[in-house]
Parts: C-alpha cells; structure tokens; sequence
C-alpha cells in the first residue's frame, strides 16, 4: 500500500477518503442518536461529536490493512 489512491490519474491521499468516510458515517449514526434520544443524556455534544468522530476514524484506518 502506498497511501495514495489513483482516482482517475489524480492521486488521493488515504487518509482523505478515510476522513469523507468516517465524516459521513459519523453523521448517520449522530442522526441515529439524535432520533433515540440519547443527546439528552450527554454534556457536551460537540465534544461528543469529536470524539464520535475520532472513533469512527480509528477504526476504519485500523480495518484498511484488511481490505
């Protein structure tokens, strides 16, 4: 793996897509959440966020080696 993704001659960086990636699943399941009702129950939901954010990161530049 060489960290970049050849898009049509244009080279992305990995990261790039895994930070779309993980910016869009963090907004479904924030949308989720929000629908459960489960923002009543945090302090801080930007701070939240962040961190939802950062997680969901994590774990899809820890499952890009498998793919």
């Amino acid at each position: 793996m060489t960290g970049h993704i050849d898009l049509y001659g244009v080279y992305v960086p990995v990261l790039l897509v895994l930070m779309l990636g993980a910016y869009l699943l963090k907004s479904l399941l924030g949308t989720a959440l929000e629908r459960l009702g489960f923002y009543r129950w945090v302090w801080h939901p930007p701070l939240f966020n962040l961190a939802l954010y950062v997680l969901v990161l994590g774990a899809l530049f820890n499952l890009m080696p498998r793919m």
